[in-house]
């Protein structure tokens, strides 16, 4: 698997960039996860955006969002994978590349994420901690979970 990685503000993406983006998103999010909620929820013209590509279909996303927007730390969120990449290690590399993005360029000590509960396990190999109780949010069970420097 060869992914080619696309970092940009939100202002640089290109349209048919945040097009497959919200399809993406909503293809998993809304369609396959049956969950009614607003996705464009004003954070990611501030987020910085990393992207997977597999030559022009995107197989991989997530939204790096500044301290202060989510939480006071830096956080990393909408992290998604095409069902067709799943299993495949797309998503772990999307994520070692967020945190090393989130870490280098807002110079923070600790990320937080709200995970949804069943991948608890995945963030916990990447050594994010469970730092608060279990949730719900648009009525899937979530957790936060946070990763320090």
């Amino acid at each position: 698997m060869q992914l080619k990685w696309v970092y940009k503000k939100f202002d640089e993406l290109e349209a048919r960039e945040l097009y497959a983006i919200m399809q993406l998103r909503n293809e998993v999010f809304v369609v396959e996860q049956n969950c009614i909620y607003q996705d464009a929820d004003g954070k990611d013209s501030s987020s910085m955006h990393l992207a997977g590509w597999d030559r022009n279909k995107l197989m991989t996303y997530c939204r790096i969002i500044p301290p202060g927007i989510s939480y006071p730390e830096c956080s990393i969120g909408r992290v998604v994978c095409s069902p067709a990449y799943r299993k495949t290690g797309a998503g772990r590399a999307l994520m070692t590349l967020a945190i090393e993005k989130a870490f280098q360029d807002f110079s923070v000590i600790s990320i937080k994420i709200g995970a949804q509960l069943y991948l608890k396990e995945f963030y916990a190999s990447l050594n994010f901690i469970q730092s608060g109780d279990q949730y719900l949010e648009d009525g899937i069970p979530h957790i936060e979970m946070q990763l320090k420097k």
